[in-house]
């Protein structure tokens, strides 16, 4: 009986030591999944051809950053007593302003690409959130 068990161990042995010594490869889909981040954020930019923005759109982009908050001395978005005296000069007037920049605003709020158009559609949106009345260009 003893034979029979040295022949069991031999055996035993001989397989673990040849399963040991074979090159373990390892599951390269197995290594991807557990080094993957814990969240993923996927972006998805939705963009618009220059000309066709809408008034709101181009103050959500560029405008809303400044007119929210004030900051650098701007009329807040819906301020009727900050936006009354401008708005009292008229709509070309506005659209000059934005278009050229004035105080510490850059000429088309720093957008370059905005157009004619879409600068008028913007300072209508703007303006008419403070009770202005300006009616904006179409959106072609």
């Amino acid at each position: 009986m003893h034979r029979i068990a040295r022949l069991f161990l031999a055996v035993g042995a001989t397989t673990l030591v040849v399963a040991c010594s074979q090159e373990q490869k390892p599951d390269e889909n197995a290594t991807l999944a557990a080094i993957l981040p814990v969240a993923q954020v996927n972006l998805k930019f939705q963009t618009v051809e220059p000309g066709k923005r809408t008034g709101e759109q181009i103050y959500q982009a560029v405008c809303k950053s400044c007119h929210e908050s004030g900051a650098l001395g701007s009329p807040k978005t819906g301020d009727t007593a900050a936006w009354a005296p401008r708005i009292a000069k008229g709509f070309d007037a506005l659209i000059h302003s934005a278009t050229n920049g004035i105080g510490q605003m850059p000429p088309k709020g720093g957008a370059a690409d905005l157009t004619d158009a879409e600068i008028a559609r913007a300072v209508a949106y703007l303006a008419n959130q403070a009770g202005a009345n300006f009616t904006p260009p179409p959106v072609e």
